[in-house]
């Protein structure tokens, strides 16, 4: 089958061409899919979109006129999607239901210690040779109370590391998860999370419901020395808000794998040009903020499965199969 893989770049070519074995023909564009590049994919009967291709309803109705039938996700989340949309002009809609939950929720926790060891500022000094420790004083993660917003693969990937650190664990979810459980994890409501966390980590998708979740009113229950992460979809986080709590010398750090305005500027290289986001630019000021361009997810690992789950998706389809990461039929 012809496939146009937009947002491709030289990792992904690599590991689906692995994965593929010349099963089907993957034609690579490393631009990203909107209103003005839906036109390429015209006579292509199926394509291949990440989390920062707008796939939205104008834009399934001209992939639509343009013969295609199959829209396969290489991610978990699919909010760029419109589904109803998809489902309306018929088009199947596939993603990649699982990877390696480890490689995210271990990313979590290295920008956990970074920002309360003060990793990245001691390697910018050290490379100057200058070895003083004033400034970089962090504090034992052991006996911190861990709220964990989430609790499905990652989550519990991630309940499981800090259970390691001899953390007292806090968890929300709308189910609560046996294995989380077993940890000692104790479900509670937001507000409480919040407010008895020294650390809390977003794991949930982004959805109408999540959306801001972490806002002005939930950012203001936030203990004044709590580390917050999110390494799971930018707009969870009102990051208007965030940078008023910053500036007010509310919380010891913020690690952002994600932001909600990230489209266009990660995944590609802007540093040769003026970042015209004044609100990303303000983030980028703090010292105790560290930003870094969606990675969590870069491991081997998990881009092999998300190849290989691609892959299979495409060639399910192809024979008129269904499998469990069906989206629309």
């Amino acid at each position: 089958m012809d496939v146009l893989v937009y947002d491709a770049h030289s990792y992904d070519q690599a590991f689906l061409d692995a994965a593929n074995k010349g099963r089907h023909r993957l034609k690579y564009t490393p631009v990203q899919l909107d209103v003005q590049t839906a036109a390429l994919a015209r006579d292509y009967p199926a394509i291949c979109c990440f989390v920062n291709d707008k796939a939205n309803a104008q834009v399934i109705e001209q992939l639509a006129a343009g013969s295609t039938r199959l829209i396969t996700q290489r991610s978990t989340g699919y909010n760029n999607i419109d589904l109803a949309a998809a489902k309306r002009f018929g088009i199947t809609v596939m993603r990649v239901g699982y990877y390696s939950p480890y490689s995210v929720a271990e990313f979590a926790v290295g920008l956990l210690q970074t920002l309360n060891r003060r990793i990245h500022r001691a390697y910018n000094r050290t490379r100057e040779f200058n070895f003083r420790l004033a400034g970089l004083l962090g504090r034992d993660i052991h006996g911190s109370t861990v709220g964990i917003i989430g609790t499905g693969k990652i989550g519990t990937a991630f309940a499981h590391i800090m259970h390691g650190f001899g953390c007292t664990l806090l968890g929300y979810d709308l189910v609560q998860n046996d294995k989380c459980l077993s940890l000692g994890l104790r479900y509670t409501s937001l507000e409480e999370l919040l407010k008895l966390s020294d650390i809390v980590s977003l794991h949930v998708p982004l959805l109408p419901t999540t959306y801001h979740m972490i806002n002005r009113q939930t950012l203001a229950l936030m203990k004044r020395e709590a580390i917050l992460i999110n390494t799971s979809r930018g707009g969870l986080v009102d990051t208007e808000a965030l940078i008023e709590v910053l500036l007010a010398g509310r919380l010891a750090g913020v690690g952002l794998d994600v932001y909600e305005e990230e489209e266009g500027v990660f995944f590609h290289d802007c540093s040769d040009i003026v970042i015209t986001d004044e609100v990303l630019a303000r983030l980028m000021t703090f010292p105790n903020v560290l930003v870094t361009g969606h990675q969590a997810f870069f491991t081997r690992e998990a881009l092999t499965t998300i190849a290989e789950t691609t892959i299979r998706n495409l060639t399910d389809f192809e024979e008129g199969r269904k499998n469990e990461n069906l989206l629309t039929i």
